[in-house]
């Protein structure tokens, strides 16, 4: 196995022999040896050039160059794609006015994504499950686009226009290029991401982010009350990379025992009764999200190492460096709804698709933040299929917790049937609509739908059509004027009394 992907892997082959050992192919040995060895420069960075000790632009210089470096061990020439794209970029951020230079940038930024992954697919086709180039694309396709609504935010608009995470993710000046491409290309998020916000890599960089600032999930006041000494990271640190091990042995355990592809055999399906179908896709999935927690974990680990990823203190008094972590195991685990398995899910992915699209989109923001996350992956079919089941689950979820999730809020006893009930249609609606996205192919897809006799499509279609459920846009405004009304009572009370004290 190893030996075939080696034509194919675009980076170094100096691996190669430990490739041969474990029979695991030769790119993905290169990405976890740069991850490791990001890891060790991560500790370096914090120590050697710490910003007490050297100038922000130090900091940018070693940043850039190592990223640099681990992208060229990674992927070769390929790599340069993320200058192009990055440059490209920069350009209409520099040239284009700045009311519609995010639009603008927006565009060519995905575009060029875009094209990079058509090309990979259907004319180089380097393989399903190798690691490729277009993986530390997407995460900087994030980071440039959000830092251009963010510039847009911030020199376009008036405080009173912004929403408070966006007044303080607003960027009040154009980023230097080398401040731009140190964001971008850093050696701690070029390979796995996770993306975050401009602001907050500068306040690491210049060694501001342990003073107390608004943060969207941190309680301010927590926050300010250990704000003098600077933080440790180790625990947080060795305790990510215990579950980073974990994952992989999981993963290297179970991968091959259930894979996903024997759901859709034929004599599988013929001779297997269907709530077996449904417990062997769970365990399927179930043995593929390990190494999504492996990546992600590490990443996550390899930043907050480097002393990025601070966000706060617990009421005990201990750090907490969750602020660009991309998912939480147990709630992802135990979700009781499709939403909170969501939320829990690449959580830095959601909050770009939430700010970018979901915030600011005026037609139906619901379907056009699936479209976008369907775009944005790839251009396999199965992607697609897996984002418009997903609009439909999801409109199918908030009727029914907002229909008849009440009714279970009697009693503990009716709280607790409602959450085993909820989690496990949780479990099968989000195996049922991962499905695709592991199978790729349209073929494949179909195939398992028809298997499934498309039940889960058709149940989210009557539930929708017998649970209506009013839109969040209009449920928030309905609580506004419900607090105007209040406020206005509140108001013509004050009134009445302050006319009776007068009188008196």
């Amino acid at each position: 196995m190893a030996t075939q992907t080696t034509a194919s892997c675009t980076g170094s082959t100096l691996l190669q022999p430990i490739s041969d050992i474990i029979n695991l192919p030769v790119d993905q040995v290169n990405f976890v040896a740069c991850q490791l060895f990001a890891l060790l420069m991560a500790v370096w960075f914090r120590i050697y050039l710490h910003p007490s000790k050297t100038s922000p632009f130090i900091r940018h210089v070693v940043a850039t160059l190592l990223g640099f470096y681990l992208a060229l061990f990674c992927f070769g020439w390929y790599s340069l794609h993320f200058l192009v794209q990055s440059g490209l970029s920069y350009s209409v951020m520099v040239f284009a006015g700045l009311e519609h230079m995010h639009k603008y940038c927006f565009i060519v930024t995905l575009g060029y994504l875009i094209s990079c992954q058509v090309t990979r697919v259907y004319v180089f086709d380097y393989g399903m499950y190798s690691a490729d180039f277009t993986g530390p694309m997407m995460v900087i396709t994030q980071k440039i686009t959000s830092l251009a609504f963010e510039i847009h935010d911030g020199l376009t608009k008036r405080e009173g226009q912004l929403t408070p995470s966006q007044k303080y993710l607003a960027i009040r000046r154009m980023p230097s290029l080398l401040e731009y491409l140190s964001y971008n290309c850093n050696f701690m998020g070029i390979l796995a991401g996770p993306t975050c916000s401009y602001n907050d890599y500068m306040a690491f960089i210049e060694g501001t982010c342990y003073q107390p600032r608004h943060q969207e999930n941190a309680n301010g006041k927590e926050n300010g009350k250990y704000k003098q000494s600077e933080p440790s990271s180790k625990n947080d640190v060795i305790s990510k990379l215990c579950t980073c091990a974990i994952s992989l042995g999981i993963y290297l355990l179970l991968c091959t025992l259930v894979p996903v592809e024997l759901s859709i055999n034929d004599e599988f399906v013929s001779s297997t009764p269907f709530h077996l179908q449904v417990v062997y896709l769970y365990l399927a999935m179930l043995a593929l999200r390990p190494k999504y927690y492996f990546v992600w974990t590490l990443a996550d680990a390899i930043n907050n190492a480097a002393g990025f990823g601070f966000n706060g203190y617990n009421k005990d008094g201990s750090p907490r460096w969750d602020l660009i972590s991309n998912l939480r195991i147990l709630d992802i685990e135990f979700a009781t709804s499709f939403k909170m398995f969501l939320d829990n899910w690449n959580i830095q992915t959601a909050l770009w698709l939430k700010r970018v699209c979901y915030e600011r989109c005026r037609i139906n923001p619901m379907a056009a933040t699936f479209v976008l996350s369907a775009m944005w992956h790839g251009v396999y079919p199965g992607y697609y299929l897996t984002f418009l089941t997903g609009i439909a689950m999801t409109m199918a979820a908030r009727a029914v917790r907002h229909n008849i999730r009440p009714h279970f809020l009697g009693s503990d006893s009716h709280k607790r049937i409602y959450n085993v009930i909820t989690w496990a249609g949780t479990q099968v609606a989000i195996s049922y609509t991962v499905a695709p996205f592991v199978l790729l192919a349209v073929g494949p897809s179909l195939k398992f739908y028809r298997s499934w006799y498309f039940c889960l499509h058709l149940l989210c279609l009557l539930v929708v059509l017998a649970l209506p459920v009013k839109s969040r846009r209009l449920q928030a405004k309905e609580q506004q004027d419900g607090l105007k009304d209040n406020q206005a009572d509140h108001n013509s009370t004050d009134n009445n009394c302050n006319q009776k004290e007068k009188a008196t």
